[in-house]
């Protein structure tokens, strides 16, 4: 699983924002035994589970087993929520999910996975940036923490194709059709400076904004995909995005 050398082109497929529940035992087990047959690889990006429980991360794992192909995957700040993600990180990688983040990357089948949650600030020139009250700056510190784990990870792969697995959003475009007054809320800018340092990034896949657009890129050209299962199924008919990397 990690071998850098060049291979043949996968199938990513990339869902976010499963938000499960203490009542959803079940109910993502046939879609990830779907997955299995559509793709060669699964990217989870983040709110995995509804109210940060680890009760909700076992329901999600207990699903994850019938997915047999690779699983890489963020959390989201929904599994932030109760406090315990290092908890719910811990369940999905007994579940054999390999958590991005915290600089880690993975090689799948010649491919460089690299991953982190992201955080809020803002897009362009509406960024926020660390000035004045303390509590702002520890807010913009977040921020560009969040870009560094990124960075990082991505500076960690050696391979020629690399997707970066994020569950805030990098770009404005991937956001519009949520509202204008929330977009600071929904990604950083700063991510996709991290992103755009890399020659080697072929895709970005995010979620969160659930009303938002399926597709966008990078100010360096990266193409960008917001696969929040809200915005992916009623374009394709399902609630997960194919992509070939």
């Amino acid at each position: 699983m990690n071998d850098p050398r060049p291979t043949e082109a996968i199938t990513l497929a990339a869902i976010g924002d499963l938000h499960v529940s203490e009542t959803c035992h079940n109910r993502y087990r046939a879609l990830f035994e779907e997955i299995t047959e559509a793709a060669d690889v699964l990217a989870l990006a983040g709110d995995l589970t509804n109210l940060g429980k680890a009760s909700e991360a076992e329901i999600l794992a207990e699903d994850l087993r019938a997915c047999t192909i690779p699983v890489v995957a963020v959390l989201g700040n929904h599994d932030y929520e109760s406090g315990v993600p290092d908890e719910i990180a811990k369940i999905l990688q007994q579940a054999g999910v390999i958590m991005l983040g915290e600089q880690q990357a993975a090689v799948i089948e010649g491919v460089g996975f690299a991953g982190a949650k992201g955080f809020i600030g803002g897009f362009g020139r509406g960024e926020l940036g660390a000035f004045g009250e303390q509590a702002i700056k520890a807010f913009v510190d977040e921020s560009r923490d969040e870009a560094r784990k990124l960075e990082n990870a991505l500076r960690s792969l050696r391979t020629d194709r690399a997707v970066a697995v994020l569950h805030y959003a990098p770009i404005p475009e991937t956001v519009e059709g949520e509202p204008l007054e929330i977009y600071p809320f929904l990604g950083s800018s700063r991510l996709a400076h991290a992103i755009d340092r890399f020659d080697n990034v072929k895709a970005v896949v995010h979620g969160h904004a659930h009303r938002g657009a399926y597709s966008g890129r990078t100010p360096g050209g990266v193409p960008v995909f917001n696969c929040a299962q809200f915005v992916v199924e009623p374009m394709f008919g399902r609630p997960y995005a194919l992509l070939e990397v």
